[in-house]
Order: structure tokens, then C-alpha cells, then sequence
């Protein structure tokens, strides 16, 4: 007879897992980055803005960030010569953010250590189980996403309406 464990309490290890590894890759972010004097929030910032010229909060929205943590980063970056604010025609009050020659420079010289890096830590999993890894996270944020409270809901509604996970 095999014994199956409760689905919340493994989800609740996988959340610390998650949590776990999200401390390990910064860790190891902030090692491959400091010969070009970044750190991982700084690489993650820059790798968003390199995309085009962004506000502080889509940017935070995209990453799942609070506003506070990428408006900090931004920032340091704007400090730095990494990146530059620019009027943003559709809101005054929202300035955009665009990434500077500097900037491409720092964010240019991490990419062999990172690349090396993300290779030789892949090897130590199975391709698909990678894949399924991203699947599963990306299905669970959808769900979590889903349940937010939208306006004019409270927090005490959904509270009734969805189980409790704790992390």
C-alpha cells in the first residue's frame, strides 16, 4: 500500500525549494557579475530594459517585482551611467528607462561567465525535466495570478475561497 502525500504539503516543500534556489541564483548572479560591477538585481534590470525603454512599474508588473525593489535597482543603475530616464510620451509623470552605451558594456561583459555558467549547471539535470520544472511554475503562477483579489473583491473573499499554503 503506498502512501500519497497531502497535494498542499507538497507544494508547500516546492515553495521552499523555489525559494531556496531563488536565494542560490542570486548568489551565484552576484558572483558572475561583480567583475563587471553589477549585481544579480542590476543584471535583471539591465536584461529587461535592453529590450526597449520601459516605466519602473511595467518592469516590476513583468517580473513579478514590487515597484519599490525595481525602482531602487533602477535607481542604483541611473547612478551608475548604466541607465538613463527619458520623457515617456504617454505619461509625464512615468518616465521611461533606456539602457546606456555603459550599460550594454556591463551588461555585454557578464554574458560569458553567465552563459558558462548556466551550461555547466544544466548539465547537472535532465533537459526535460527543466522544461517540465518551467511548465509547472508557469501553470502555478497562472493559478496564483488568478486568484488575486481584482477590484472591488477583498482579500477576505478569496482568503474563503482558496485553501492555505503556507511557505
Amino acid at each position: 500500500m503506498t502512501h500519497e502525500r497531502d497535494p498542499g504539503q507538497v507544494l508547500t516543500e516546492l515553495i521552499n525549494e523555489v525559494f531556496r534556489a531563488n536565494g542560490a541564483f542570486l548568489a551565484a548572479g552576484n558572483h558572475l557579475t561583480s567583475a563587471a560591477g553589477l549585481t544579480a538585481a542590476k543584471l535583471q534590470v539591465l536584461g529587461f530594459i535592453r529590450r526597449g525603454p520601459v516605466t519602473v512599474a511595467s518592469l516590476a508588473r513583468s517580473r513579478g517585482l514590487s515597484r519599490q525593489s525595481v525602482q531602487e535597482a533602477a535607481n542604483r543603475l541611473i547612478a551608475d551611467g548604466l541607465v538613463e530616464r527619458e520623457e515617456n510620451p504617454d505619461d509625464g509623470r512615468a518616465p521611461l528607462l533606456r539602457i546606456t552605451a555603459e550599460g550594454w558594456r556591463a551588461f555585454r561583459a557578464t554574458e560569458p561567465a553567465r552563459d558558462a555558467w548556466a551550461n555547466q549547471t544544466a548539465r547537472s539535470v535532465n533537459v526535460a525535466d527543466i522544461e517540465t520544472t518551467i511548465t509547472v511554475l508557469r501553470t502555478l503562477r497562472d493559478t496564483i495570478s488568478d486568484g488575486r483579489p481584482s477590484r472591488g473583491q477583498s482579500e477576505r473573499t478569496i482568503a474563503r475561497q482558496t485553501p492555505t499554503v503556507r511557505p
